[in-house]
């Protein structure tokens, strides 16, 4: 459902609370408290068959007593009881529905077909659920308290998002003495249906919140968080703690929530792909967006550390280098003017300890030679009271500082109490990010370079691979369907080499391999986001344990670069390749549920199989639900003759189609470019055409008519997009045509390819912009059945809307 009626869940105007029924009564002070201590404007109307009145309110007996159908509605009731209230609010015309009651999925096989009857109850009407066994929600700056929390959140910018009740409140009492608001805190509970992807779909464009923060034990459905999540961090930091990193309390997580486990190395690469920044503790999310907020993400990870305590700053590389930051090196003139600078007793390297007794100028000056040296990316400042300094006055020294070149950022960290207390405020008043230990600034730092990493990769747009090596799918396949038909899990040698060089990857298991690093390659079955693939290094050496990376298929040559890292120099472009072969393979092949290339060798130009053990099963998911990450849809795919005797090829757009997209936009005219994109832009910038490539399939569809050639490299003559809302109810779509190839009839025959791949999606409706003047797009516009409007806001705009009356519901 998305974000369907949620607005009746965040924003309603009357609220109902239901308890009362003996099992969990003495609820229901607590929450009638909230509520109507919270400042809601709206009715509130409790429900109680046993008692008059609930903190000095008028109670009445039961739903159909109730004046009015109040948008929201709050039940704390024995759980035998909810479906048959859901459906009772339901019918009233109640749209969401709070269960802070327990008793449901997490209790087992009885408790989830509870869950179901309230799912089944909810359906008919619509009705949303948050919880069961939640906490409730909060959202402060719409005067609503609809939870169990002991003290009232202050209003703010950040949305706390968590399945744990008890988490929940503990970070609200945590962020109280800090001045910690808040837009929205929401317990999520069981997620029998509102879950993360629809809590972030509802943030990302929420105007009131600026970050999201985000505790997580386990998710419910991949495909769905992965398209919600990628939208949202395109929009505002999206932060993440995960929790149940390790087998025993994933366990203990799952058994919680209900939820599947899935593995952490696979939640870590998931988060990682749709740029979801990942810090390990609570204390991390909020000093991660406290910095966010405060200073700009660095270039790179090479960190400056200053200390006038020697030890402090020990302490702050060893974090530094555990997180995998690196330590700026300093050039020869920058240690020349250290040694003009320092004490003689005083090291002159990175960390540069300045010396207990430092001067507040001294300490400053220090700070300026780090700042302005090359290589520096950020300065961590620590400093330790005692009798021989000032801490107040080195604080005001490094401010004014600081100021002075505000483009590279600073941390710092006054350690200690009382004493320190002045300082700390003086660096909230000039905004300068501030931690009560070197560890925490270090992480911060390193947390923001992360988040930059983040951004910048979804961003990237990967070279395209040549097409001359295209799988032969059919062969791969009826090898595969022999096996099972015989009723074999494990190919034979030489079937595993067959389909491995259907793929385009060589068994050289006959020929005598060179000497190189002990590498591999697999793909295993994760139990929530489907297959994964592994690429990994042997430790020499009995014993040696493996070091793995792990990615989410499908893969381009800039994901499995990632993968690769550093880890083979000169040879990992081969690896790369081979990596997004056996992606694709897992991609056209669901019954292959397991394989294992090891070892890996490279001979300069390719990397190859030496052994190789694939495990296939039947598949009876449909088509390719079993992925985490909706792939390339080829079967859009369709060749379009044109009558001059050209052949096109019409397609959905990929990552690697952004230089071509590039020029195309380069060769139109100036008024094309004003009347598809009403600007003037003259070139589109990398980050627009990264946006426009880089397409989450599964909610976009961008269709390019362009030369039956590899991604990038022919013409783009032509684009139609679509993008659904969250719901799948509604879509905008554009189309543009360039100058040389009108005429042709390709506009209409694309927006009609849009329209039909919508309706195929079940989406109600289709929309879009045209300018007044653009009388063209227009006049087909009414051929092809679209209702114009006039921009309320713009009379130079045109708003078109075709019903998709028979799409399929």
């Amino acid at each position: 459902m998305s974000v369907l009626n949620l607005e009746a869940l965040f924003h309603p105007r009357s609220i109902a609370l239901i308890c009362g029924d003996g099992a969990v009564g003495s609820i229901a002070p607590v929450l009638t408290r909230n509520l109507l201590r919270s400042g809601f404007e709206g009715p509130i109307l409790p429900v109680d068959a046993t008692c008059a009145q609930l903190e000095g309110v008028r109670t009445h007996p039961d739903v159909a007593s109730l004046p009015l159908a109040p948008d929201l509605v709050v039940v704390a009731t024995a759980p035998e009881t909810v479906a048959g209230l859901v459906a009772e609010v339901g019918t009233r015309g109640s749209r969401a529905v709070v269960i802070i009651s327990g008793g449901f999925a997490e209790l087992g096989v009885r408790g989830r077909e509870l869950q179901d009857e309230v799912l089944r109850a909810a359906r008919p009407n619509l009705v949303r659920i948050l919880g069961p066994n939640c906490a409730g929600l909060l959202a402060p700056q719409a005067h609503l308290n609809a939870s169990l929390a002991h003290v009232p959140a202050a209003a703010g910018r950040l949305a706390f998002v968590s399945q744990s009740g008890a988490i929940l409140t503990s970070v609200l009492d945590w962020a109280k003495p800090r001045g910690i608001g808040f837009s929205h805190l929401v317990s999520l509970g069981d997620m029998a249906d509102v879950d993360f992807g629809d809590i972030l779909d509802y943030l990302a464009n929420e105007p009131d919140t600026s970050g999201i923060l985000l505790h997580i034990e386990a998710i419910k459905e991949a495909r769905k968080f992965l398209s919600a999540a990628r939208a949202a961090a395109r929009n505002k930091p999206v932060i993440v703690v995960k929790t149940g990193r390790h087998p025993e309390s994933a366990r203990a997580a799952a058994l919680h929530t209900g939820a599947p486990e899935g593995s952490d190395d696979v939640y870590d690469a998931a988060f990682r792909r749709v740029g979801l920044l990942r810090v390990s503790a609570l204390e991390d999310l909020f000093d991660a967006v406290a910095t966010l907020d405060l200073t700009k993400p660095p270039a790179s990870d090479r960190l400056a550390i200053l200390t006038n305590g020697g030890g402090m700053g020990v302490i702050a590389t060893d974090v530094l280098i555990d997180e995998g930051g690196r330590l700026a090196e300093l050039a020869p003139e920058a240690r020349s003017r250290l040694d003009e600078l320092l004490p003689p007793t005083c090291p002159r390297s990175n960390p540069v300890d300045v010396g207990g007794d430092a001067s507040p100028e001294l300490y400053s000056d220090a700070f300026r030679l780090l700042r302005d040296a090359g290589g520096t990316d950020a300065v961590v400042a620590i400093h330790c009271p005692n009798a021989l300094t000032s801490s107040e006055s080195t604080a005001r020294a490094l401010i004014d500082a600081s100021r002075e070149r505000p483009d590279v950022p600073l941390f710092v960290s006054w350690v200690g109490g009382a004493s320190v207390e002045a300082s700390r405020r003086l660096f909230a008043e000039a905004r300068i990010p501030s931690f009560e230990t070197p560890g925490q600034a270090v992480r911060s730092f390193l947390s923001l370079v992360r988040y930059r990493r983040s951004q910048n990769q979804l961003m990237e747009t990967p070279p395209s691979i040549s097409q001359e090596a295209a799988p032969d799918v059919e062969a791969a396949r009826r090898t595969v369907n022999r096996a099972i038909a015989e009723g074999r899990a494990t190919l034979s040698e030489a079937e595993a080499g067959a389909l491995l060089d259907a793929y385009g990857v060589r068994n050289v298991a006959a020929e005598r391999p060179r000497s190189g690093p002990d590498l591999f390659v697999g793909v295993k079955e994760d139990s929530l986001f489907g297959p994964v693939i592994v690429f990994g290094r042997r430790a020499a050496g009995p014993g040696g344990t493996a070091e793995t990376r792990t990615g989410l298929p499908p893969l381009n040559l800039r994901l499995a670069r990632e993968l690769v890292a550093d880890d083979v120099a000169g040879e990992g472009d081969a690896i790369a390749v081979l990596l997004v072969r056996i992606a694709q393979l897992v991609v056209d092949l669901p019954e292959v549920c397991a394989l294992e290339i090891d070892p890996l060798v490279l001979d300069g130009k390719s990397a190859n199989a030496v052994s190789a053990r694939i495990c296939v099963r039947p598949d009876e998911r449909p088509g390719r639900s079993r992925l985490a990450i909706r792939p390339y849809p080829k079967k859009l795919e369709e060749t379009v003759p044109l009558g001059d005797g050209r052949v096109l090829l019409l397609r959905p757009i990929r990552p690697e189609d952004e230089p071509a997209l590039r020029r195309s936009f380069d060769k139109l005219t100036d008024e094309e470019k004003r009347l598809r994109f009403f600007t003037n832009w003259k070139h589109l910038s990398h980050p627009m055409a990264a946006r426009f490539v880089q397409l989450d399939y599964d909610r976009e569809m961008a269709l390019v008519l362009t030369d039956p050639v590899s991604e990038g490299e022919g013409e783009i003559y032509g684009v139609v997009r679509l993008h659904a809302d969250a719901d799948n109810q509604h879509a905008e779509f554009a189309v543009i045509v360039g100058g040389a190839m009108t005429g042709l009839g390709l506009g209409p025959m694309l927006v009609r390819r849009i329209i039909d791949y919508a309706r195929g999606r079940g989406i109600g409706e289709v929309h879009g912009d045209v300018l007044a003047r653009n009388l063209t797009m227009r006049k087909l516009c009414k051929v092809l059945g679209f209702r114009e409007s006039v921009d309320v806001g713009d009379a130079s705009i045109i708003k078109v809307r075709l019903k998709l009356n028979d799409a399929p519901r």
